[in-house]
């Protein structure tokens, strides 16, 4: 779609403006690929595009936009006081980036014809919002107010969102100024699923790559562990991920955890995540590894529990051996299971996902994650062009595992959204009570630094009290991870000396940013 800035009144160059607009270009129009003509036209006559502007008055300033299809088009319009056109430079820039965002969404909503769940909110982190209010001293329902005014997010999608930021703001007062929460990244698979564009390789095609992979997680495990210790700093929760960690051996397992315990600060680690996401990896000798490595809670991801789509997604396995390796997980963990699953997966439909949702409530989780189908770049659902469900049947999808998860006693305790999402809607994350993850909690809402260790790891690090997020990124892929070691050396240094500065700085503060 053709976009063309007004070249009058803007306080820089209106290609600054860019990345909000096509923020809300691809939120509006997904299918919809941004262009910048050299000059305006003379008039719109036979254009399709997005013409935006932004005029100052003595009291008011205001951006504009006119959005047109064909013969079709809509204004919107936004406005803001003048003098806040005066105010130091970035935030100029985040006051004219809101009003054009706002602006853009009244005339492509006016001229779609409907208003969008998450209205005009575009990140994927929408319960930072509500969150930052009620640290602000707002109250749930004026944070939830603010949602719906300043963002159009409608009323469901508000009233959620709240729901999640109170579970942010308990995990919140247990944060401490030395602590950080710490991910380990195995990025092998069995099989890749067609939905997934995830850092990760299918373990028979790279097999001779696992073993000096796990000789080289340690050698970092060990290293992270030393320059922790000598700054006095601690774990408080841990999270392994993938790629799918079991695909590991026990052997290959029990190496990591014990370096993981033998090296790193543990002491204060109140939970320990494994993503076990496959059934067809999940053995008892491997469970009976992570249980005597204090393994808190383990993943078993089926995604559905209907063999056909199951097979549609590359899936090597059936819903019955999830429900044998539920079997086999709750002699080692109880209930402390998550299960993954996904809202609009091709071939399956409504009834469907409710016979999905039965059957993993009768199993009896005690976390469940209901995420939306994303249409990621990279995936094989791209590449082979898949017929996938209609955003209006995945609505429907998520209503019912809304309706039915509370009525199962599970509550919503963090969500997150991704680019490409089947009709723009969510991924949520429902616990039992006791049961909420705090590491999901901790590494969506960026409450706190998480130290990445392993390939296709990002450490965040994380300064609250001056706004300020650094990410330092391990190589991307397995066999690049292993001839990169001066380079991971390096970012753990700079990650363990910003962590130690951060917590230096707020003991000595009356008002830790914590």
């Amino acid at each position: 779609m053709k976009i063309w800035f007004a070249e009058h009144n803007w306080p820089w160059h209106p290609e600054r403006y860019r990345f909000p607009t096509e923020q809300m270009l691809l939120t509006l129009f997904p299918g919809e690929k941004p262009e910048y003509p050299d000059t305006l036209p003379q008039n719109l006559n036979g254009e399709s595009g997005v013409l935006i502007g932004l005029s100052r008055g003595a009291k008011k300033a205001s951006v504009s936009v006119l959005v047109k299809l064909g013969d079709r088009y809509r204004n919107g319009v936004a406005r803001f006081p003048s003098e806040k056109l005066d105010e130091p430079e970035e935030a100029v820039y985040h006051t004219v980036s809101h009003a054009l965002k706002q602006a853009f969404y009244k005339a492509g909503t006016a001229l779609l014809g409907h208003e969008l769940p998450w209205g005009s909110l575009t990140g994927v982190r929408p319960v930072k919002l509500p969150t930052k209010a009620m640290l602000a001293g707002k109250t749930a329902r004026q944070a939830e107010r603010e949602l719906r005014k300043e963002y159009h997010v409608s009323a469901p999608r508000a009233a959620l969102a709240v729901e999640c930021a109170r579970a942010a703001l308990d995990v919140n007062q247990g944060l401490e100024p030395d602590g950080l929460a710490l991910y380990i990244g195995v990025p092998f698979c069995p099989t890749r699923c067609a939905y997934c564009s995830f850092i990760s390789a299918d373990v028979k095609r790279s097999l001779a790559l696992v073993e000096p992979y796990v000789d080289a997680l340690c050698r970092e495990i060990e290293l992270a562990g030393s320059l922790l210790r000598e700054r006095g700093l601690r774990i408080g929760s841990a999270y392994m991920g993938g790629g799918t960690p079991t695909t590991l051996s026990a052997e290959q397992l029990h190496k990591v955890l014990s370096a993981v315990e033998n090296c790193l600060p543990m002491e204060r680690c109140s939970e320990f995540t494994v993503e076990a996401g496959r059934p067809d990896t999940i053995t008892a000798d491997k469970l009976e590894t992570l249980k005597a490595h204090g393994i808190h809670r383990i993943s078993i991801n089926p995604q559905t529990m209907e063999d056909g789509v199951l097979c549609a997604m590359g899936r090597a396995h059936t819903a019955a051996q999830i429900v044998e390796a539920m079997e086999l997980a709750g002699r080692h963990f109880g209930g402390m299971v998550n299960m993954d699953l996904i809202a609009g997966l091709p071939t399956d439909t409504l009834e469907g996902f409710g016979r999905t949702l039965e059957k993993v409530l009768a199993m009896d989780p005690a976390n469940i994650t209901v995420h939306t189908l994303a249409l990621k770049k990279g995936s094989r659902l791209i590449e082979e062009g898949k017929d996938l469900c209609a955003p209006e049947e995945v609505e429907a999808m998520l209503a019912l595992a809304d309706q039915r998860l509370r009525g199962a006693g599970y509550a919503p305790y963090y969500l997150y959204r991704q680019k490409y999402m089947s009709g723009s809607f969510e991924n949520v994350g429902w616990a039992k009570p006791g049961a909420v993850c705090a590491y999901n909690i901790v590494m969506m809402e960026e409450l706190q630094t998480v130290l990445s260790l392993g390939a296709g790891g990002i450490t965040k690090l994380v300064d609250r009290s001056e706004r300020k997020i650094v990410r330092l990124n391990n190589p991307k892929y397995a066999k690049e991870y292993l001839e990169s070691w001066d380079k991971i050396a390096a970012a753990k240094q700079a990650a363990a000396d910003f962590q130690a500065e951060l917590a230096r700085r707020d003991g000595e503060s009356e008002n830790p940013s914590l």
